[in-house]
């Protein structure tokens, strides 16, 4: 029962992100509005962490499963696919280097005023990285 009362939270937060989408008039996803909507009630602990815990862990559990079928569309659809083959292999591999870079250097800098709001000094090998 409780894991059941967990994932209705969870299905809860998605159907409101759904619901945003629609009437919001924004580019912005449903999965990015839940994912804000999911962080500010953790945040403010609206929702705690514990009604939500195990229903999170197990669909991390099962997410591989869930690339199956997309996976399948796209090996059956790869002949028209095969002409976008070079540029989709290109704006993939350029955003996923972007996203690392700018996530390791904001990683870096919440690191940074960690380390400045706790008093703590920053090695110079840290600063030079």
């Amino acid at each position: 029962m409780k894991f059941i009362r967990q994932l209705t939270i969870i299905f809860c937060i998605s159907l409101i992100a759904e619901l945003m989408e629609y009437l919001i008039p924004l580019p912005v996803a449903a999965s990015v509005y839940g994912l804000v909507l999911m962080l500010a009630g953790l945040m403010t602990r609206l929702i705690p962490l514990e009604k939500v815990e195990g229903a999170a862990d197990f669909l991390v559990e099962i997410m591989p499963i869930l690339f199956i079928p997309p996976t399948v569309s796209i090996m059956i659809s790869f002949e028209v696919l095969k002409q976008l083959l070079i540029p989709v292999t290109v704006v993939s591999v350029v955003s996923t280097i972007l996203v690392m870079a700018v996530t390791g250097r904001t990683a870096q800098g919440i690191m940074r005023r960690s380390h400045k709001d706790r008093g703590m000094s920053v090695s110079a090998e840290e600063k030079g990285k």
